[in-house]
């Protein structure tokens, strides 16, 4: 806290720092894993911070949600059996659930306290905790996937913190390859992969381990995210198959609403700026 009317997250590797204006602290708690924080913004709506870094806001939350969610499943030709590992705000899970014909949709964050405190503080982004198709677990999302089924999964959706503490396993080869095996033919893995301004060295390394574990088909997506970072985000695909179409049709005629995700805007995150482009070249 810069005082006690705002909210300051200061990333020193960085030398950046993103602040709100807050009304009131609405809840703290130390889960068995991480500190949890919840606070009323003025403008934002409610806040989640996670060991002190911002997770989710009322305000901007679509960004992420709907970007980490509708690319994949428009480029996938069939999805059915969805894996989302993490996404305890249950978020990515409501986006998810909007595919008629995702038949499963399993859920994994190892801390359930996550999800209760978004039942109450985000009960919006929890919509669909009970629909049939959908499957909560609160255990170990490395280990589920490591004891996967071979080709029993269509799509992977790694909504993750950042890579340390609980989820620094989720960027390792170990990792993608359990994900490879448990992916159907032409199945995808796709990972928030930090912001391509400041985290370059963590997303070159992730894209280099998924290409290690055989995912030798990767596209990164980029989209605007307020309270993160730099305020500019991406999450990266990997596959066993080419990544660069999708169902724009389907897209288009989507049956239902999004803030941010349209077929237009899934092309344009398709695009490479420049110094993406060499990075990777």
């Amino acid at each position: 806290m810069l005082d006690d009317q705002w909210f300051n997250e200061a990333q020193t590797a960085t030398g950046t720092a993103f602040s709100l204006k807050i009304t009131r602290k609405l809840h703290e708690e130390q889960s068995e894993f991480q500190f949890l924080e919840i606070y009323e913004t003025e403008q934002f709506g409610n806040l989640m911070v996670i060991d002190g870094c911002t997770m989710v806001s009322t305000r901007d939350n679509f960004f992420y949600h709907e970007m980490i969610s509708h690319p994949v499943l428009f480029t996938h030709p069939n999805p059915r059996n969805v894996l989302i590992i993490g996404g305890g705000d249950c978020g990515t899970l409501r986006e998810v659930l909007k595919h008629p014909g995702v038949e499963s949709a399993v859920q994994i964050d190892i801390d359930e306290r996550v999800t209760r405190l978004a039942e109450i503080y985000f009960p919006e982004l929890c919509e669909s905790n009970n629909d049939p198709r959908a499957d909560l677990k609160f255990i170990d999302g490395i280990k589920w996937v490591k004891e996967a089924a071979p080709n029993s999964v269509d799509i992977i959706i790694v909504d993750s913190t950042d890579p340390v503490g609980p989820a620094e396993g989720l960027f390792s080869a170990d990792f993608y390859k359990d994900c490879y095996k448990a992916l159907s033919e032409n199945g995808i893995v796709v990972q928030q992969s930090e912001s391509a301004l400041l985290h370059m060295k963590i997303l070159k390394e992730m894209r280099a381990e998924m290409q290690a574990a055989g995912f030798n088909h990767q596209q990164t997506v980029f989209f605007p995210q307020c309270i993160y970072p730099s305020g500019w985000w991406s999450a990266t695909m990997a596959s066993k198959s080419d990544l660069s179409k999708f169902r724009e049709q389907d897209a288009t005629n989507k049956g239902f609403e999004t803030v941010y995700y349209n077929s237009d805007i899934h092309k344009a995150s398709l695009a490479m700026p420049e110094f993406f482009k060499k990075a990777f070249a």
